[in-house]
């Protein structure tokens, strides 16, 4: 679904429209909890994220002993903030997620962003409860993290996330609901700072492996700093150790946090001029510092002014953070990551004079279904067409941009990957691909395999990897484009989102087809049998349904079983029987040993039972206009047209006589009965009618046709001026719903 970023909307876990089920059935509103227990005089125990091992730990037992204790069972007089919250509050315990920690260091920096993250309406004192919450961006959306005060020690101390003072205690509790929301502790293991960067920020994440740098590399960080992005990076690590140090007192395999960016004026004996400085810290908080030039200390601060020290704040402690030029940066760090911040975070008064900086966003949320969505990258062209596709236009170039083209970052995420690993799903190997459209207008929508076949992609991501997020930064012309989001192997299922972030407006829309009717395919008419014979098979169905309706001359949907499962076969039968024998050998079609093993029941599923009892409740619904559960013989007649076509359409695309259609070619099939469907309601059908393997079976084919016809004639009837727009009461609609 695609919507324009707008004010901040909390959602509560549990409450429809989070992304979250309820895991003890109810939302959890912080208010609402927090009041409870004030009122029972007792403390919260959060029934979602209890104190079992299950919630330390998915994959093994705890090695030691956990205790969970409340903070005032830690440390005496237990504060959320000690003087504010800051950077060296964020002390790394012995969990493997230090590309967490950095993130949270960065996050300090930014009071706005901190305090929603942190919401600044709980405490240990006025209405402290045991409870506390926390706000995390989740593919979207914000949610609203309610957890208790219960913490995991080993002999009365925090284990994991701790400040540096002991009974400061906000980061320790923000870890904890970050591990709620993935699930446990142990989800948190290994990840890269973007991720947790963006959950704090909503923004979009850039990647930089430093052995290929660009040449504005540091203008785009500066760039990033005056917007107050979040920066991260860190060294490769050795597989053979783990969080080495090297000689210059970095560690590999470790994530830093970047926390400031400048151009600072030097003066030596021999020369004047500015240097490009980064400030680093390390979430250790500890004397694990960088130890070249400009390093604490170091004899290179002698250049700089006693008022630019002071402006740069500048001082020598061994708590993790340093200084170091942007040459030896790129030389010793191996990658960089920037989360810029979505226009809805900064005001103008924040940026100041850099207030046009912000970026323009759009946003789209899609998914990939096994057997329709799920194309697959370039290299599988039969099924590339089928994923979801976007147009994008780009009208302005960027400001002082002397080569007059637009940047643009476009960023692909997966969704709850992280949250799925207890049950063995990890990141799926995603990527996407950018097509210029010269004549949009001219081409179909949405593209198909041909124009896949002729056309060459302009931009692409720089490789399909299984991370959480793909993401590039491109530099376009003005124009139209293309974007094609998918998994590197077909039929790999899952949701995702899509952003795309500008420095000028980008207008955005997905490139689809319109739900509606069209024009059955000429070679459906042409399948169609002599007008004679239609006569003579129609003739024989009225009379066994004459016999079968009774008095009243109308079927319900036991009798329109038994004829359409006549009608069905005596399609087949009558082009090898004939005279009066042709009843005879319809009739015979009931008997259960014709019926096995025949090609007729293998071509359309129905060995022994036929056309399903749904599928025929369906059926009278959709002709029975009166409402009575009944069908005359003309409103069967005009059944029977449809569903005659439906077969005809069935057999054109189940070549193989296989008794099934592939996904792939659902959307084609409909087309050629004359419905048109975008990607979000095929992907609905296909969640709903096709087997695990992503096959339509006919009985499924015709009570998907079934239900469109009868949804699009029952809108088709409130809106009789076309406008795309129908009016139902709650009683009608619920009526028409039930009954179809």
């Amino acid at each position: 679904m695609p919507y324009r970023y707008r004010k901040t909307l909390v959602y509560y876990i549990g409450e429809r429209g989070s992304g979250f089920r309820p895991r003890a059935g109810e939302v959890q509103d912080f208010e609402v909890l927090r009041d409870q227990c004030l009122q029972q005089g007792a403390l919260f125990e959060d029934p979602d994220f209890d104190t079992v091992d299950s919630s330390l730990f998915y994959s093994k037992a705890p090695d030691k002993s956990f205790k969970w204790l409340r903070p005032n069972e830690i440390a005496s007089n237990p504060q959320l903030f000690i003087e504010g919250a800051s950077r060296f509050d964020v002390q790394q315990g012995e969990l493997g997620d230090c590309w967490l920690l950095a993130a949270v260091a960065n996050l300090t920096l930014n009071e706005k962003l901190f305090y929603q993250v942190v919401p600044n309406d709980q405490g240990f004192e006025d209405k402290y409860a045991g409870i506390f919450h926390f706000r995390f961006w989740q593919y979207g959306r914000w949610v609203d993290v309610v957890v208790d005060d219960r913490l995991p020690t080993y002999h009365g101390k925090l284990i994991f996330l701790h400040s540096a003072t002991e009974n400061e205690f906000w980061s320790a509790l923000l870890e904890k609901a970050y591990a709620k929301i993935h699930g446990s502790y142990e989800a948190l293991k290994g990840g890269s700072t973007c991720e947790a960067m963006e959950d704090f920020t909503g923004g979009v994440s850039e990647m930089y492996e430093l052995n290929e740098v660009p040449p504005n590399l540091f203008t785009i960080m500066l760039k990033a700093f005056q917007r107050q992005s979040l920066m991260g990076c860190s060294i490769e690590a050795d597989p053979s150790v783990t969080e080495m140090e090297t000689p210059q007192g970095l560690v590999k395999g470790h994530a830093y946090s970047i926390t400031r960016v400048t151009y600072v004026d030097i003066t030596t004996p021999n020369t004047t001029g500015k240097i490009p400085l980064l400030r680093l810290r390390n979430p250790w908080g500890n004397e694990a510092e960088w130890n070249g030039p400009w390093s604490d200390k170091s004899p290179e601060w002698r250049f700089i002014s006693e008022s630019d020290q002071q402006s740069l704040g500048l001082t020598f402690d061994a708590d993790g953070e340093f200084w170091m030029s942007y040459k030896d940066f790129v030389k010793y760090f191996s990658r960089l990551e920037i989360c810029n911040l979505n226009p809805d975070v900064l005001t103008k008064e924040q940026l100041g004079e850099d207030s046009n900086k912000r970026w323009e966003m759009s946003v789209f949320e899609g998914e990939w279904v096994r057997g329709a969505t799920a194309g697959g990258c370039r290299n599988f062209l039969d099924t590339f067409a089928s994923n979801p596709q976007y147009r994008i236009t780009l009208e302005d170039p960027d400001d002082e941009d002397e080569e007059r083209k637009c940047t643009v970052i476009i960023a692909l995420m997966q969704k709850n990957r992280r949250a799925q690993r207890k049950i063995g799903a990890e990141c799926l190997t995603i990527g996407f691909a950018v097509y210029q459209l010269i004549n949009p207008d001219s081409l179909p929508k949405p593209l198909d395999q041909n124009f896949f076949k002729y056309t060459a992609s302009i931009a692409r991501s720089p490789t399909f990897i299984n991370l959480r997020e793909v993401s590039s930064r491109f530099s376009l012309p003005p124009g139209t484009y293309c974007i094609v989001p998918s998994t590197f192997d077909p039929n790999e299922q899952g949701e995702f989102l899509l952003r795309v972030f500008s420095e000028h407006e980008n207008n955005m829309a997905e490139l689809d087809d319109e739900v509606g009717m069209g024009e059955v395919d000429i070679k459906i008419k042409e399948q169609e049998p002599e007008p004679d014979k239609v006569d003579k098979a129609n003739e024989k169905i009225k009379e066994f349904f004459l016999k079968l309706a009774g008095e009243d001359q109308e079927v319900d949907w036991m009798e329109l079983k038994d004829i359409l499962d006549y009608a069905m076969r005596n399609d087949v039968a009558s082009n090898t029987a004939s005279g009066d024998n042709i009843l005879l050998n319809l009739l015979q079609t009931f008997c259960e040993a014709f019926c096995q093993g025949s090609p007729l029941a293998s071509t359309f599923n129905m060995e022994k039972a036929g056309f399903s009892k749904d599928v025929c409740r369906s059926m009278i619904a959709m002709m029975d206009w009166d409402r009575s559960g009944k069908l005359g013989f003309e409103e069967f007649k005009s059944l029977w047209i449809d569903i005659r076509q439906w077969k005809i359409v069935f057999k054109m695309y189940d070549k193989e006589s296989q008794g099934y259609i592939n996904g792939f070619q659902l959307r084609q099939a409909l087309n050629s009965v004359g419905y048109h469907l975008n990607t979000h309601i095929l992907n609905i059908m296909c969640h709903r009618y096709a087997t695990k393997d992503g096959n339509i079976m006919f009985d499924d084919f015709i009570m998907c046709a079934v239900r469109l016809k009868t949804m699009i004639d029952m809108f088709k009837e409130r809106d009789p001026d076309n406008k795309n727009i129908a009016s139902f009461t709650m009683e009608e609609w619920v009526e028409k719903t039930l009954y179809s």
